[in-house]
C-alpha cells in the first residue's frame, strides 16, 4: 500500500507539475482545488449511482430482523456507526458497500441472504463493513480522481506543446487514455490489497475464515450458473466477488483469485 500509494502520490505530483510549467506557477492553486472537487463529484455520484443502478431499497428491519442485529453487532464491534441496509434484486449473489464511516450504505442481493447460512452472511456482512471501516471506497475514489487528472494533463501537454490541429487533438485522447490506463493498474493493485485486507478483518471479526470462505464458494457457483446479473462494471469494483479470470483480466481486476482468497480465510 505504501509503495504504491507513493507511486500514486507521484503521478498526481507529475500531473500538477506539467500544468505549471505549461501555465505558470500560478496555476498550482486552481489545479489542487480542481483535483478536491473532481474527487469530491466522482464520490457523490458514484455513490448515488451505484445505489441506483441495481434499484436498492431500505431493507425493512421486520422482516430482515436478523441482518439488522449481525450488522449492529458487527458495526459495534469493528467501532463504526451502523450503516444503512438496503435490499436489492440483482440475478446474482452478491453485497457491496458504499460511502465512509458514519455515511455508510451496505447493499445485500435478495439472492445472497436465500443462498447463504446465517454464519456465511454474516462474515460477508463484517466483510461490507471492513470495507467502510477502512475508508477503501474513498480511498478508491481518491485514486480513481488522480487516474482522471493524470490523463487529463496529459491531454493538456500534447495539445500547448503540438500545433493544436486535429492531428494533435486526437494524439492528445489517446496518449490521455493510455496515461490514465497506465496510472490505473496501480489503482487496480491497491484495491485487491484492500480486498485481501477486508477478509482478514471479517475473519477476526466473526472469530474465523470458514464462514467467510465457504461463502465465496457458494457466490462463486451462484453467478457461475446465473443467466443474467443486473451489476454493472462499476457496481461490480465494489461487489464482495469479481469473476476476473484471465491473466491480463487479473492485472486489470478490482479483486483478486477467490480460490486464492479462500486459502487465506482457511489458513
Amino acid at each position: 500500500m505504501a509503495v504504491v500509494g507513493g507511486i500514486l502520490a507521484a503521478f498526481y505530483l507529475v500531473a500538477v507539475a506539467a500544468a505549471m510549467v505549461v501555465y505558470g506557477t500560478g496555476i498550482w492553486p486552481l489545479a489542487v482545488v480542481g483535483s478536491v472537487l473532481l474527487v469530491g463529484v466522482q464520490y457523490k455520484v458514484g455513490k448515488w449511482g451505484a445505489l441506483r443502478s441495481v434499484g436498492a431499497e431500505d431493507m425493512p428491519e421486520a422482516q430482515y430482523g436478523t441482518i439488522h442485529r449481525q450488522v449492529e453487532q458487527l458495526s459495534r464491534d469493528m467501532g463504526i456507526e451502523k450503516p444503512d441496509l438496503k435490499v436489492a434484486r440483482m440475478g446474482v449473489p452478491n453485497a457491496f458497500a458504499v460511502g465512509r464511516k458514519g455515511a455508510g450504505v451496505v447493499v445485500v442481493s435478495e439472492e445472497l441472504i436465500q443462498l447463504l447460512d446465517q454464519d456465511e452472511l454474516e462474515g460477508v456482512l463484517a466483510h461490507e463493513l471492513a470495507h467502510i471501516a477502512n475508508r477503501d471506497v474513498v480511498t478508491m475514489v481518491i485514486g480513481q480522481g488522480i487516474a482522471s487528472i493524470v490523463g487529463i494533463a496529459a491531454q493538456f501537454v500534447v495539445l500547448m506543446t503540438g500545433d493544436n490541429d486535429l492531428a494533435d487533438f486526437f494524439l492528445a485522447i489517446v496518449v490521455g487514455n493510455l496515461v490514465q490506463f497506465l496510472v490505473m493498474i496501480f489503482v487496480l493493485a491497491i484495491s485487491r490489497y484492500r480486498e485481501y485486507v477486508a477478509d482478514a478483518d471479517a475473519k477476526r471479526a466473526i472469530g474465523g475464515g470458514d464462514p467467510l470462505a465457504r461463502a465465496l464458494e457458494k457466490i462463486q457457483q451462484g453467478n457461475q450458473r446465473a443467466q443474467r446479473s443486473e451489476i454493472d462494471e462499476q457496481v461490480g469494483a465494489l461487489c464482495i466477488f469479481g469473476s476476473d479470470r484471465g491473466l491480463l483480466q487479473k492485472l486489470v481486476s478490482t479483486h483478486p483469485p477467490v480460490e486464492e482468497r479462500i486459502q487465506r480465510l482457511r489458513s
